[in-house]
């Protein structure tokens, strides 16, 4: 019995210390799970994911999408300082632009392949050099070909049979002599012989050994393999004939611009090698893919060229105009993004600026077409609005905002809040994390004022260039007597809060103050 109790007293020691264990890091992480202490109650929104915080980024999305904005009413001196100017929404026929580059190529409907429909030999070459301009008609080469001068032959024979026997009193016999003639006849010409030379055969009687064969198209010699002494059969190609009276022009067009761009479209077209000439042209086909390394696609437009300034090969700059109807547009500063919505600013005269969100369309040149959102008539703010919009979120986050009915502007002073207060935060600037907040709340007279409800809140303006949603925390003060109220918060991050302090008491606001707070970043 005694070998085991002494085994057993051991363990059970040990399971006790565990136990204990856990339990005092259970009560150290729910004490430091509690928001605030001294009295003080704090409520902290991430409207956006710090830089070095990955478990905030989840719940920053769903602040992000959800930050509201309110109407905001700024003075005159207010409005000049930031430098607010003022724009209409307004119907107009508009055009967009797609600057692209392109490179020019021989429209493959002006080229011609001279190839011969017989075996032979080329005995004299003419045109005997790539590049070499041609008309149409004009010799190219000379050919022996016994099938030919056979068929020929066979020609002549068959006419003078049909000459001697046309009068034979023998059934069919005339009739079979002019068939044997037409048939030979009907060979030449499926030999693609010309018919100039069927009527010099016709005319002499005589068999040519070496034909000439003629350019079928004027153009420039592209390709050559005649040379003399070849032996050619029917699937040679000799000569590649190509007319620049019209050019191709391939250009990369991206596929974010593809359901704009339809064929018809007008085009113009620049090159660095005439500088101040245009060439006109217009959209000829679009090609149904895209290429996955670029994501572009390929346009084939289609361009006269007279004076063949515009040769195979050329690099050249392409606009593309894309006619775009009856649109309603404001100016592209009028609109903006957050990142994931598109807002305008409404002035509704006096200072008073209305926050709106619209639905915008593509950008074309300096100004945004709105699909959704905005009248025409309407007037915008066109500047300063990344100001406006971080006062439209502070005045969202204090709920405090009612557009006031016209003429109520004697009632709004009278019934103006009439306290004061001052701001103070241990450490002095505030810093990211813990700290203690005090606000000292007096009358006209300098008497404190109790009994009201504190709330202080912290605001960082969204920063959508730098990639940063904004974020909020909001902290709620204890009555300490006197006038003084105190409390703890956390700061999420660093940087420049806009401070606001409400103090209201029996449901009525009795003082407001509103100050600029620069948090260190260290905790």
């Amino acid at each position: 019995m005694k070998t085991y109790r002494i085994p057993f007293l051991i363990l059970l020691s040990a399971n006790l210390l565990i136990l204990a264990a856990a339990g005092a890091w259970w009560w150290r992480a729910h004490r430091a799970a509690q928001p605030a202490r001294s009295g003080a109650s704090a409520e902290i929104v991430a409207e956006g994911p710090p830089l070095a915080a990955a478990t905030v980024a989840s719940s920053a999305k769903t602040a992000t999408a959800t930050t509201t904005l309110a109407p905001i009413q700024l003075t005159p001196e207010r409005l000049q300082s930031i430098g607010v100017e003022v724009g209409e929404a307004q119907w107009k026929t508009i055009h967009d632009d797609i600057r692209v580059v392109g490179n020019v190529a021989v429209d493959e409907r002006e080229q011609a392949y001279v190839q011969t429909r017989y075996s032979g030999w080329i005995q004299k070459v003419f045109a005997d050099a790539n590049f070499e301009y041609v008309k149409k008609g004009q010799p190219l080469f000379t050919i022996y070909s016994p099938d030919l001068v056979t068929t020929e032959r066979e020609l002549l024979l068959a006419r003078q049979n049909e000459t001697l026997l046309a009068k034979s009193s023998v059934p069919g016999v005339a009739a079979g002599a002019a068939s044997l003639a037409r048939a030979a006849l009907e060979r030449l010409r499926q030999y693609n012989l010309p018919e100039r030379e069927i009527a010099r055969l016709d005319t002499t009687g005589k068999v040519r050994q070496y034909l000439e064969v003629d350019s079928p198209v004027s153009g420039f010699i592209t390709e050559r393999n005649a040379l003399p002494n070849l032996y050619v059969e029917p699937s040679t190609r000799l000569y590649t004939v190509a007319n620049f009276s019209r050019v191709w022009v391939f250009a990369e067009v991206f596929q974010n611009d593809l359901g704009r761009v339809r064929t018809g479209d007008p085009a113009t077209l620049t090159v660095d090698s005439y500088p101040g000439r245009t060439f006109r042209g217009r959209v000829d086909f679009v090609y149904p893919e895209v290429d996955m390394t670029t994501r572009t696609a390929r346009v084939r437009l289609l361009f006269s060229n007279p004076g063949l300034f515009l040769k195979p090969g050329m690099f050249v700059n392409v606009d593309l105009e894309i006619p775009m109807g009856r649109q309603l547009v404001v100016p592209a500063s009028a609109i903006f993004q957050t990142g994931t919505r598109a807002i305008a600013f409404l002035d509704r005269g006096n200072g008073f600026l209305e926050p709106r969100e619209v639905v915008a369309g593509p950008q074309v040149g300096n100004e945004y077409i709105v699909m959704k959102g905005l009248k025409a008539g309407e007037r915008i703010v066109t500047s300063a609005n990344f100001l406006i919009d971080s006062e439209s979120q502070l005045q969202a986050a204090l709920g405090q905002f009612a557009p006031p009915p016209p003429g109520s502007g004697e009632a709004a002073a009278m019934n103006a809040p009439q306290g004061h207060l001052s701001f103070t935060s241990i450490p002095s600037p505030p810093h990211k994390g813990e700290n203690a907040f005090e606000v000292k709340l007096t009358d006209a007279q300098g008497n404190g004022i109790a009994g009201a409800e504190v709330t202080l809140t912290f605001v960082l303006p969204p920063m959508p260039a730098m990639g940063m949603a904004g974020q909020r925390a909001q902290f709620t003060l204890a009555d300490k007597g006197g006038g003084n109220y105190e409390g703890q918060g956390n700061l999420p991050s660093g940087g420049t809060w806009q401070v606001s302090i409400v103090a209201r008491r029996g449901g009525r606001t009795i003082a407001t103050s509103r100050q600029s707070v620069d948090a260190d970043g260290g905790s």
